[in-house]
């Protein structure tokens, strides 16, 4: 699976695993060519508890894409998440040698990997560095820089930050399922690329993806991310709530959620009620929809109002940073009935619900378009233009680096063939090519931690 338009995205959730294979079309949109889900055993609020269990869970969604797809799949992107992530803002200047040279891309990306550098608290690691807004020589308010004169080139960061171990652990199990990871995305920001419109970043706009163990945030203002945060609760908190309020099994009571849950009490009547089968040759169980839809109502709240406050946390009261667009919800929490009315009702912002067909084939299937899928299509997209960038770069070389290369491969050539000896030449020849934008930048690095990890 050598396709330079053909990627993989490995969405590692709490209550599902899913592998995506995706294409560009000849008119830019993406192709869903296979699915794979598999339920997430080893993984609790978006961490990896279970190595063993995520593993098989990986191979079998993999599988499952395998063979609905007819493709053998070699590498993935995956999204992370989990509540060991958190963000700060960060800004920090590069002064550059010669300010009568117009700005390039080298610079930011000097400017980048000196934030990759902050020095964090003991076990965590930096995941993206984001830049927010530019000054150049003092002026401020500068989104592209790119082209301009200046000695002193300065910017307002969004740093995003994750515990190491947790993100080792994910590399390890995609690892022993026998695949390669390609780059890690934050998954708020993969979300945020499957249902989110330019239109909607451009005037403000939350994205809130209720997931089954944890709720992702992300806020887009002027088209840049300005805050992300990830909740550590989410559907399945719901379902634990249903499970002992109504002293039913957590099947039953994940079904009665998404059949006849609803997030506002007052649209059932009193005397609608569900029977339930007993387990073995007990009774059956009565449950009045009422009482069920006021358990799921309190937790819907609860996680509403934790990001509600992220909202005004980012800062939303005040006029320059107002949310035009409102909130987006997104993940398999936003199919709950009547949960845009109750957003509606707590924020007092404009709610609609993402579905992720903004980039997808007009004849995609239905149920790939359902917003429990949103961060799947969203890493598949990120990878697909990651891939377009870089064999673009292959395409047009800088006619210096051309030479480098060439240099670079009689010289590594003598190497002896071990596996050291592949990889250094691997790095060597992509560090020489153009340079790349800081997440590629990242992930490579990242997969030699993990190669060293072993």
């Amino acid at each position: 699976m050598e396709n330079d338009n053909i990627a993989v995205g490995l969405d590692i959730g709490t209550t599902k695993i899913v592998a995506m294979i995706g294409r560009k079309n000849d008119y830019g949109k993406m192709e869903i060519l296979g699915i794979g889900k598999a339920k997430s055993l080893g993984v609790h609020r978006g961490v990896v508890n279970n190595i063993t269990q995520t593993i098989q869970s990986i191979q079998q969604a993999v599988q499952d894409a395998e063979t609905s797809s007819g493709m053998k799949i070699k590498e993935v992107v995956v999204g992370i998440a989990g509540q060991h992530i958190r963000s700060l803002q960060h800004s920090d200047y590069i002064t550059r040698p010669n300010g009568e040279d117009v700005i390039k891309e080298e610079d930011i990306d000097r400017l980048c990997n000196q934030v990759h550098k902050l020095v964090m608290l003991p076990g965590e690691e930096i995941l993206h560095v984001l830049p927010q807004d530019f000054k150049v020589d003092g002026q401020a308010e500068i989104k592209e820089p790119i082209g301009m004169y200046g000695a002193r080139l300065e910017a307002n960061f969004h740093v995003v930050v994750g515990q190491v171990s947790s993100i080792r652990n994910v590399g390890r199990c995609i690892k022993s399922a026998g695949l390669e990871l390609s780059a890690i995305t934050l998954e708020p920001l993969a979300s945020a690329k499957a249902v989110l419109s330019q239109e909607e970043k451009e005037a403000g706009v939350a994205l809130i993806d209720i997931g089954g163990g944890t709720t992702d945030l992300a806020i887009f203002k002027d088209g840049i991310i300005r805050h992300t945060a990830v909740i550590p609760f989410g559907g399945n908190v719901i379902t634990e709530d249903i499970k002992e309020g109504c002293s039913i099994i957590e099947k039953q009571a994940e079904l009665l959620k998404i059949k006849f849950g609803s997030a506002w009490p007052g649209e059932n009547k009193d005397n609608e009620i569900v029977s339930i089968p007993g387990l073995r040759g007990r009774e059956p169980k009565e449950i009045s929809l009422k009482n069920l839809s006021k358990i799921i109502h309190a937790r819907v709240i609860e996680i509403i109002e934790q990001a509600y406050m992220e909202i005004k946390n980012y800062g939303h009261e005040d006029p320059k940073k107002k949310l035009i667009a409102g909130i987006v919800l997104t993940g398999g929490g936003a199919q709950l009935q009547h949960i845009k009315q109750l957003v509606e009702y707590i924020t007092g912002m404009d709610t609609r619900i993402g579905y992720p067909n903004e980039h997808l084939a007009g004849d995609s299937d239905s149920e790939t378009t359902s917003p429990m899928y949103a961060t799947a299509v969203g890493l598949v997209l990120n990878s697909l233009e990651s891939k377009e960038k870089s064999s673009l770069m292959k395409r047009f070389p800088h006619p210096e680096t051309e030479q480098v290369i060439e240099g670079e491969s009689d010289s590594t050539e003598t190497e002896t063939e071990t596996e050291t000896g592949k990889k250094e030449r691997k790095i060597k020849e992509k560090d020489t090519k153009t340079s790349k934008r800081f997440f590629d930048k990242w992930a490579e690095k990242f997969k030699e931690f993990l190669d060293n990890a072993e």
